[in-house]
C-alpha cells in the first residue's frame, strides 16, 4: 500500500511516524486542560473529543470520546473501528470536503502533554521470544537445558500489575527489595543493583470474552499495539522467582508508548511466526500470518549525555504471536476484558546487537557495554534514560509508535532504616 496523501502539515513526510496510513489513538492535554482523546496525524493531533462534541465526528449513536480513554470506543467492536477509521481517512485525505470543518480541531503535537491512552483492566506479561528465552536459559542452565520442557509447546506468562503501567515520559525510582548473594546466609533489603529494561510490544484487547476463544477469534479481539518496556530488577528476581515466578522484581513500572497503533494500520506488514521445532496442539495453531514486521530499537542516555542505540531488533522474531498468547490465556476459562494488556515478552534477535535487555547485552554483567559517552554499563544506573522506538516501513511512509521513554531516579528512602 502506498502513502495516502493528506492535507495536514507533516503528514506526507516519509519520516513521520504518523502519516494518514497510521491514525494512532492517544489521550492528550494542552495548557493544563482536561485530557481529550486524539488521533495523531503528521505534526498535529486531531482532537476527536472536541470534534465529537461539536457534531463534526461521530463513532456511534452515543458519545464515546467524552472520557479520557479509548475503552468506550474499543467496546463498540471491529465494525465500528473500521467505519470510524474509514471516515477519518476520507476527512483527512488530500482535497477532502471536510477539511475546513476539521481544521479548528487540530492541535500542534509539540504543545501536547500525553496521558495513558486507555484504562488498563489487567496486565499479563509473556516470555514468548525464543532468542531471549534461550539466551537467559543458557546463562543460568547452559545451552543444553536453556529452554524449559514446556516452552516449545505453549506461551509462558504471568499476571502482572495493571496499577504500575505508566505512559511514556514517566520516570521511576529504583526499586528496593530483598537481595541475596551466594556469599551471605541471609538476604538484605537494598536498592536493586541490576535494574534492567525489556524491549517488548504490548497488545491491547478491545473486545471481551467468556470462556475459551480460538486463535482467529483472539486476533479479532485485539484493537492495537503499543511499545512496552517491562522494567525488571534482576537481582530481586533471582532471589524471589523460585518456585513461583516474578513478583516484586517486575512490579515497579511497565512503560508504554502513548499512541495505540491499530491493527488496521499494521495490516500491510503481517508476517508469519517461525517454523515450529515441535508441532503445536491444535488450539494454538494459527490460520494465517499473525506477527508484524516492526523494526525496534532501544537507546540509553546517561544523565546529561547523548544517547547510544544499544540494540536493534524486530517484532517478527517472536515465537508466539499476540493472538496465540490471548487464545492460550482463555483456555482456563479466564474472562478477558476491554483494556487488557498483553506484554509480548522480550524481543531479541539471534545476534548479540539484537538482544532486547541489558541482561543479554552484557551477558549477565560479564561483558559491559561501552556507550558513546565513553561510560560503560552492565545494568541501568541512576539518571539513565531508556527509550524504545519502533516502526513498520511502507512504500514512502512509515507506521510509527512514537517513543516509550523513562529515566531511572534514585531509590526512595527506606522508612525502616530511620
Amino acid at each position: 500500500m502506498p502513502l495516502i496523501k493528506s492535507w495536514v502539515p507533516g503528514a506526507n513526510d516519509p519520516d513521520t511516524d504518523f502519516p494518514l496510513n497510521n491514525l494512532p489513538c492517544g489521550v492528550f492535554s494542552t495548557d493544563g486542560g482536561d485530557p481529550h482523546c486524539g488521533v495523531a496525524i503528521g505534526d498535529m493531533i486531531l482532537d476527536v473529543t472536541a470534534a465529537e462534541e461539536a457534531g463534526v465526528l461521530s463513532a456511534g449513536d452515543e458519545p464515546v470520546f467524552d472520557v479520557p480513554f479509548w475503552n468506550d470506543f474499543m467496546d463498540l467492536g471491529p465494525d465500528a473501528w473500521a467505519a470510524f477509521r474509514a471516515d477519518l481517512t476520507a476527512a483527512l485525505a488530500e482535497n477532502a470536503v471536510k477539511k475546513h470543518a476539521l481544521e479548528p480541531f487540530l492541535v500542534p503535537r509539540g504543545t501536547a502533554t500525553m496521558h495513558m491512552p486507555f484504562a488498563v483492566s489487567e496486565y499479563t506479561d509473556f516470555y514468548a521470544g525464543r532468542n531471549h528465552a534461550f539466551n537467559v536459559g543458557t546463562m543460568f542452565r547452559g545451552p543444553e537445558n536453556a529452554l524449559p520442557p514446556n516452552w516449545l509447546h505453549m506461551p509462558i506468562g504471568y499476571n502482572g500489575r495493571a496499577s504500575s503501567v505508566v505512559v511514556s515520559g514517566t520516570d521511576l525510582h529504583r526499586p528496593r527489595g530483598q537481595l541475596k548473594s551466594p556469599d551471605h546466609d541471609m538476604p538484605a533489603f537494598l536498592p536493586s543493583r541490576r535494574l534492567d529494561f525489556e524491549l517488548e510490544m504490548g497488545a491491547i484487547v478491545g473486545q471481551p470474552s467468556q470462556g475459551m476463544v480460538s486463535v482467529a477469534e483472539a486476533e479479532a479481539m485485539i484493537f492495537g499495539y503499543v511499545l512496552l518496556n517491562d522494567w525488571s530488577a534482576r537481582d530481586i528476581q533471582a532471589w524471589e522467582y523460585q518456585p513461583l515466578g516474578p513478583f516484586q522484581s517486575k512490579a515497579t513500572a511497565t512503560t508504554i508508548s502513548p499512541w495505540i497503533v491499530t491493527k488496521a494500520a499494521l495490516e500491510p506488514f503481517r508476517t508469519s511466526t517461525p517454523e515450529r521445532e515441535k508441532p503445536l496442539l491444535p488450539y494454538l495453531r494459527e490460520p494465517g500470518p499473525m506477527l508484524y514486521d516492526i523494526a525496534l530499537e532501544a537507546a540509553l542516555a546517561p544523565a546529561g549525555k547523548p544517547e547510544t542505540v544499544i540494540t536493534r531488533t524486530n517484532y517478527r522474531e517472536m515465537y508466539y504471536s499476540a493472538p496465540q498468547q490471548l487464545a492460550h490465556h482463555t483456555t482456563s476459562g479466564c474472562p478477558m476484558n476491554v483494556g487488557d494488556l498483553l506484554g509480548s515478552g522480550t524481543i531479541s534477535g539471534k545476534n548479540a546487537p539484537e538482544r532486547g535487555s541489558m541482561l543479554e547485552l552484557s551477558w549477565g554483567g560479564k561483558e559491559p557495554l561501552t556507550l558513546e559517552s565513553g561510560e560503560t554499563r552492565s545494568f541501568l544506573e541512576d539518571g539513565d534514560r531508556l527509550t524504545l522506538r519502533g516502526h513498520a516501513q511502507g512504500d514512502g511512509y512509515r507506521i510509527g509508535f512514537g517513543e516509550a521513554t523513562g529515566a531511572v531516579l534514585p531509590a526512595l528512602e527506606d522508612p525502616y532504616a530511620r
